[in-house]
């Protein structure tokens, strides 16, 4: 694992993606994660990962360009400075993040967790989630060889329902208990 790759990983949430310049004074067009799309622009610095490279860079100017968003960062200044940067993830560290109500989750937090159903079945783990128009839905990674061992090798997708589907979330334990029918 490459040290950019440890970063992310122990330290680090990925916030979005620098995607292409725009326009000729450094500009440049961003994809973010965050929720809303513009809270990415609350953070005043962000780290850079090209590769294995990582830089800092001091944002000096976002706002929204018709429906998404532009970006100038501190020391990029030109077009040509801009190509060179596009297509880096833009991360940042976890401990910069605003603390969650008890019942709220970030979805990295997520992300690993033993998903178990209240019969005790292991159907998997949080593989990644992912935004729908209704709710988000979390796909779930069976393994039969796993620790510990799932029901089956299933890809399952639930809905992130709390309070419906979801029943608890024990960070602490690694496991999250589910209201699911295993044969779904």
């Amino acid at each position: 694992m490459s040290e950019a790759e440890r970063i992310e990983r122990d330290d680090h949430v990925v916030l979005g993606k620098l995607t292409s310049p725009y326009g000729i004074k450094g500009w440049l067009k961003v994809y973010s994660h965050t929720s809303p799309m513009d809270g990415i622009l609350d953070y005043a610095e962000w780290v850079l990962r090209q590769g294995d490279s990582l830089s800092r860079r001091r944002l000096l100017q976002g706002r929204q360009h018709g429906k998404g968003l532009v970006a100038l960062l501190e020391g990029i200044d030109s077009r040509e400075a801009a190509e060179r940067v596009a297509g880096a993830e833009i991360l940042l560290p976890k401990s910069e993040l605003p603390e969650l109500a008890d019942d709220e989750f970030y979805w990295h937090q997520l992300e690993g967790l033993t998903v178990v159903t209240r019969d005790g079945v292991v159907l998997g783990r949080v593989g990644y989630l992912f935004e729908t128009g209704a709710n988000d839905v979390m796909v779930v990674r069976g393994d039969p060889q796993g620790e510990p061992p799932a029901l089956d090798d299933r890809e399952r997708l639930l809905p992130f329902l709390p309070d419906e589907v979801i029943v608890e979330v024990d960070l602490a334990g690694g496991i999250m208990t589910v209201d699911w029918d295993p044969s779904f």
